[in-house]
């Protein structure tokens, strides 16, 4: 097993998606045909991460532990915390500590969607990096909404900003962090910043500092998306309408990595499409076992 232990940030009020978030976290609304969540934690099983944190909040970890349960069904191990107010992305890495145990971590955001031709591979090297950070970048048409890497001529990163007013890049930081064993000590000693709140950026800009900060670039071919507003929420959901209708492919389908990751047999993936049975969901996966000629056409 991968020793490199994955954190999914499922927490937060997602007041930009009100009303509709009033009820329900954020991560677990639809992106096309399956919750939110689905996409990150898929990320991580592709990165051949088994052992996965969960830290959302108090009122929604139980609809977490319901949908998703301990994991064994999927042959992986998910374990849950909660956070009882927003502190930041670098809080996380302080919460997680105990639990890491000293074990390098891979942290995504619950709202990020990532696609890409040989994106697994990639996420694996990644994960194979046992010193310093690795983070992904992708080029954006608006870079002063979000976090910037400069690379110099060689590729390497030379600055890191937050939301600059004037970018020197046009490369987005993702919300999917590769970290060694050190990065929890690091959090722990930033400052808050002025939301009050301990910024990743500060991290990585820490690692940077060192030396030790590798970015893997993402661009032509691959899809960064995040679905924080109704806007990028429904355009999520129809490029992944697209590309699942166009190539008869799931996105982000966990039962399916399990499966082909060697993790569950095919027994336990026939139960797994059983239990969904009548649903498209479940059509595919009944699908996927008969091209195998497992079961009977």
């Amino acid at each position: 097993m991968n020793n490199r232990k994955g954190i999914l940030l499922a927490g937060g009020t997602g007041t930009r998606l009100d009303p509709v978030t009033r009820v329900v976290s954020k991560h677990l609304l639809p992106v096309y045909d399956k919750p939110m969540v689905y996409y990150p934690l898929s990320v991580l099983m592709l990165a051949d991460i088994r052992e996965v944190l969960i830290i959302t909040t108090p009122e929604d970890r139980p609809r977490y532990e319901s949908l998703l349960g301990s994991g064994e069904s999927w042959g992986v191990r998910f374990d849950y915390m909660t956070q009882d107010r927003p502190e930041g992305i670098a809080h996380a890495l302080i919460l997680a500590e105990p639990w890491l145990e000293g074990s390098s971590s891979a942290l995504v955001l619950g709202d990020n969607i990532f696609f890409g031709n040989g994106l697994g591979s990639r996420l694996r090297t990644a994960c194979a990096q046992s010193d310093g950070a690795t983070v992904f970048a992708y080029p954006v048409a608006d870079p002063s909404r979000f976090g910037v890497v400069q690379l110099d001529v060689d590729g390497r990163p030379v600055a890191l900003e937050e939301k600059p007013d004037r970018p020197h890049s046009n490369l987005a930081v993702t919300g999917l962090y590769f970290f060694d064993a050190d990065a929890p000590a690091i959090a722990s000693k930033i400052e808050p910043s002025h939301r009050g709140e301990l910024e990743i950026t500060e991290v990585n800009r820490a690692y940077l500092e060192q030396g030790r900060l590798h970015v893997e670039q993402l661009g032509r071919g691959d899809a960064w998306l995040d679905t924080g507003t109704h806007e990028t929420l429904l355009q999520a959901s129809m490029f992944v309408e697209t590309i699942e209708s166009r190539q008869g492919l799931k996105i982000a389908c966990p039962e399916e990595i399990a499966w082909r990751r060697g993790w569950i047999n095919d027994e336990a993936f026939s139960r797994l499409a059983d239990d969904m049975a009548g649903s498209s969901y479940g059509d595919y996966l009944i699908a996927l076992m008969r091209e195998q000629g497992q079961i009977a056409g």
